[in-house]
């Protein structure tokens, strides 16, 4: 197995290599275990995965059978050899410091020794099949899975299922009615079975939209700001009173509160409306710079970032962003492009936003790092989890970063399992696997769309991954952090277009919860060792935060064709954001940190809840004095509003920060509030928002360098 490090450490992890390669063969059995392994029940001739119907059929609108010449494609994850119920105890020992085996992580000869399935194994499926009369499409890696096809007829009668169209929330969908049955012997060698739902995963990056159509604003054409300058990186600005009328008489009104955003007149380079923050402002906001100038960039390391479909013009774009903002080129050379389930068929805009997001970012936070961008060829899990398996079974870098998700209780256990497993055979390898939580709050679908069951994000409510969840980030004229919040915001409109004259509107519109950082307690796993000074008994999310909210945003580049911002080749620059953002940014920043300590260091979140508060800051609710209030006066009189009354719903958001917000999208005014999540809560210490907080730059990276010395 080949592992990245530092040149500047060879003595150190010479050392910590030799005992790695000790460590391994030593492990080999002890973390013999399953890969994927569902419940079972059985009879003489045929075994039941149990656990593969989604719960969220109850809920929905059965519309009857699916047509049975329709062709369907299925994930058959088989079976590890040397199964064991002790998997999570023995990967555990990788990461408690006064056992034997600490940071001994598992070999690729160990693995396939002692886990791979065998040949045998893989035949026995094979024929299954065959005699279903299912074309075999792809084995995985390793014999760990096989991927058929056929008409839902012929994988009816393979499986014992029937197949029906279900409807709920907007969205339809397949799935099956009752557990699958699959003939012996492959029944014993089987695991579980994807693809019979379907499951298709969303991206986690949004744009601030037009609450009224679901406009963004225009991108801006890359000629129209040289040097790297584009937005305002100043997206609060000092109290101000606004006075608004319908044509000169009533009604009229008076807000008077904190500022958001540059004046939507202002086209100057550098200050842009609204606002948005380029590399060098992020960098100098988390203390990344002090890292740089140790020598402290990512070198050595790898970040590998799994996508579905990607954009066909990322490695352009990428190396456009990087010459924008003086950062290393993007080249052949240091960022290669994997489709390891075949080119998708088809490209999509909100995958490409996904994708330039992901792999941008990423380099602007370990600037020496390379990237290793996986491209599933859907968003369908089956697709997805093979794609992390490639990342894993290949080792190509020491972190991955996956930044989508969708509805835990929308899944069957057998795909949460799954999921799980993945996360775990990573964590064995030493590989940290980081997912975001989501960008809405306490529901967490994308859009709130084809939500069946509300919960948290899969997969990030996996134990064995690190959850990221996000803040809004406000700089002050240094571009030293001037405050951050829990990423949530609602809007209130006050003040009608431009175009009807700015008249008040009356009385204000509440439009509510826009977006926010995902998190909350899993209903399905149990809560992990590292979490055991937590309240509850599940699993709780987020583990650690990073900058998120689109309307304190990032800059990125992409094709206006491939991002659906503008005409197909012409480079753009727009502002985005989504828990999408933070994902990438903390897995370069984790990245970092594997270069500092020389070796690699496994799953983040194991080490994030010892660390010392000096290495992660701490976000608490955030208020202020200047919150927007208002009076509105009309023929029946007057109406006082208060700072609450504008900031509606609250729900259990107590402090907030609100400002007035003359939208670029409409013209229209509004009040915009910042750290209003739905349910979650910011407070001290662990919070269902931002988790532990937001990584301190070098004192970050200097604690997780300290926690796994020996």
């Amino acid at each position: 197995m080949r592992t990245e490090r530092n040149l500047a450490t060879r003595d150190k992890s010479q050392t910590r290599r030799e005992r790695h390669t000790r460590g391994s063969a030593a492990l080999g059995l002890a973390v013999a275990c399953a890969l994927v392994s569902g419940g079972y029940s059985q009879s003489a001739s045929a075994r039941v995965i149990a656990d593969s119907t989604p719960g969220a059929i109850r809920q929905a609108t059965d519309l009857g059978p699916v047509a049975p010449t329709a062709s369907i494609h299925l994930t058959l994850w088989l079976r590890s050899q040397n199964e064991t119920t002790a998997m999570d105890q023995q990967v555990e020992q990788l990461y408690d410091k006064s056992s034997p085996t600490f940071h001994r992580w598992l070999s690729a000869d160990a693995f396939n020794a002692h886990l791979a399935p065998t040949s045998a194994d893989l035949a026995a499926v094979q024929q299954f099949a065959l005699k279903n009369h299912l074309t075999i499409s792809a084995v995985g890696e390793h014999n760990l899975y096989v991927q058929v096809q056929g008409a839902v007829s012929d994988v009816q009668n393979a499986f014992r299922v029937q197949l029906h169209q279900f409807q709920s929330q907007g969205r339809v969908f397949r799935s099956n009615t009752v557990d699958p049955t699959i003939d012996e012997p492959a029944g014993s060698v089987v695991a579980a079975v994807s693809g019979l739902s379907e499951h298709f995963m969303q991206p986690h990056a949004v744009r601030a939209a037009d609450p009224d159509t679901g406009a963004v604003a225009s991108a801006r054409p890359l000629a129209a700001g040289p040097n790297g300058f584009f937005f305002s990186p100043q997206c609060l600005r000092p109290p101000t009173t606004q006075s608004f009328s319908t044509s000169g008489g009533l009604p009229s009104a008076t807000y008077s509160g904190n500022r958001y955003g540059q004046d939507i007149t202002n086209s100057a380079l550098g200050t842009l409306a609204p606002c948005g923050y380029q590399p060098s402002e992020v960098q100098t906001a988390y203390g990344l710079t002090s890292l740089y100038g140790a020598g402290l960039n990512g070198t050595g390391q790898t970040i590998v970032i799994v996508d579905a479909i990607g954009s066909p013009t990322i490695a352009q774009d990428a190396e456009t962003f990087s010459q924008v903002y003086g950062l290393p080129d993007l080249t052949a050379a240091n960022f290669q492009v994997y489709f390891p389930g075949g080119p998708p068929p088809t490209p999509n805009a909100s995958w490409a936003s996904e994708t330039s997001l992901d792999v941008e970012w990423a380099h602007a936070v370990a600037p020496n790092a390379k990237i290793a961008l996986v491209i599933a060829p859907t968003a369908n899990d089956t697709d997805l989890q093979a794609a992390v398996l490639f990342a894993i079974r290949n080792h190509l870098g020491n972190v991955i970063s996956n930044s989508y998700g969708e509805a835990e209780g929308d899944n069957p256990a057998s795909n949460l399992n799954t999921w799980n497993r993945l996360s775990r055979l990573a964590a064995a390898h030493g590989i940290s696997v980081h997912f975001s939580t989501g960008d809405f709050g306490d529901s967490n679908p994308s859009g709130n769309t084809g939500l069946l069951v509300f919960g948290v994000s899969t997969p990030a409510d996996s134990p064995w991954a690190t959850a990221v969840g996000g803040t809004s980030l406000v700089l002050d004229t240094n571009n030293e952090i001037r405050l951050q919040a829990g990423w949530g915001t609602n809007l209130t409109r006050v003040v009608n277009t431009i175009a009807e004259g700015s008249t008040p509107v009356v009385p204000p519109l509440q439009l509510g919860f826009q977006f926010g950082a995902g998190g909350g307690t899993s209903t399905f796993f149990a809560k992990p060792r590292f979490q055991s000074e937590l309240r509850g008994a599940g699993r709780m999310l987020p583990d650690i935060a990073f900058i998120a909210d689109p309307y304190t945003g990032v800059e990125i580049v992409c094709d206006g064709g491939s991002c659906g911002i503008g005409a197909a080749g012409s480079q753009f620059i727009e502002v985005i954001g989504g828990t999408s953002l933070a994902c990438p940014t903390f897995s370069a920043l984790w990245a970092i940190a594997n270069q500092s300590a020389g070796e690699p260091l496994g799953q983040a979140a194991q080490l994030l809840y010892d660390l010392p508060s000096r290495a992660i800051t701490d976000i608490v609710p955030v208020g202020s004095e200047h919150n927007v209030h208002g009076t509105i006066r009309t023929t029946a009189g007057t109406m006082r509003l208060s700072a609450s009354d504008l900031a509606q719903p609250l729900q259990t958001s107590t402090p907030f920060y609100s400002a007035l917000y003359n939208s670029p999208f409409s013209t229209r005014w509004f009040v915009l509030t910042f750290g209003t999540d739905t349910t979650l809560t910011t407070s001290e210490g662990w919070d269902n928002v931002t988790g532990l907080g937001t990584p301190n730059g070098k004192s970050f990276v200097d604690a997780v360098t300290s926690a796994v010395s020996r």
